[in-house]
């Protein structure tokens, strides 16, 4: 599964704290997406999660679990993606809560089945830049100069550019793809159309879709064009 990964094009989000009914769900799950990646900033629980998993196993696609709280984990999915914030300025948001994470249930932790994500955040305004305290003011040289600690220094197999909810910098994506030599690169924020998908797209290797399932899922949708 972590070599399949690296041949996504296209992956819908979806949030355990957010309502999607039985149809939209279907749609989503039989677009043509390559996979469906689970989690959220806020408000996801062992719970939500689980009943959000148990939901989109009735489909053939691969589902993974971005793991942002050690009590919301839930056994099942393909794959556990672990972000470290790198532009965080507070250290548990790059390695404490894993080694707590580790420290506790490290016995019963599936090695094969975790993939480190090297996480840049650069909306200010997110929740996930709130919460991880993220220093956002970076040039493109500084978010280049991440992705390359990433890269070269962690050798981290995903760097993931976290503009969350608003439409990043093309030009600073494509200039952290053009560095990249062995990390997959993912984006994510503000994806609302085909077009700004197809813009994404053709500076990242992997676009991931969410935040307009919930607002416009036509426009979701349509996005998938892109691996088609």
């Amino acid at each position: 599964m972590k070599e399949m990964m690296k041949s996504w094009r296209h992956v819908f989000k979806l949030d355990p704290d957010r309502e999607l009914d039985d149809r939209s769900l279907d749609a989503v799950c039989m677009s043509g997406t390559d996979a469906i990646m689970v989690g959220g900033s806020s408000g996801v629980t062992y719970e939500n999660t689980i009943d959000l998993l148990s939901r989109v196993r009735h489909y053939e696609l691969p589902c993974v679990q971005e793991v942002s709280d050690m009590e919301s984990i839930v056994p099942g999915f393909d794959l556990y993606l672990i972000p470290m914030v790198l532009n965080s300025s507070n250290p548990a948001w790059i390695v404490g809560h894993q080694q707590q994470a580790i420290e506790r249930f490290g016995y019963l932790i599936p090695w094969e089945l975790l993939v480190t994500e090297g996480y840049i955040v650069l909306n200010a305004d997110s929740t996930v830049a709130q919460l991880t305290d993220a220093y956002t003011e970076l040039e493109p040289l500084g978010v280049v100069a991440y992705a390359q600690v990433a890269d070269k220094l962690m050798s981290l197999p995903i760097v993931y550019l976290e503009y969350s909810g608003t439409y990043g910098d093309m030009e600073t994506v494509r200039a952290v793809h053009e560095e990249l030599e062995d990390a997959q690169l993912i984006y994510g924020g503000g994806i609302k159309d085909l077009h700004t998908a197809q813009q994404a797209a053709a500076v990242s290797d992997t676009i991931v879709v969410g935040n307009i399932i919930y607002e416009n899922l036509e426009q979701a949708l349509q996005t998938v064009q892109v691996v088609k």
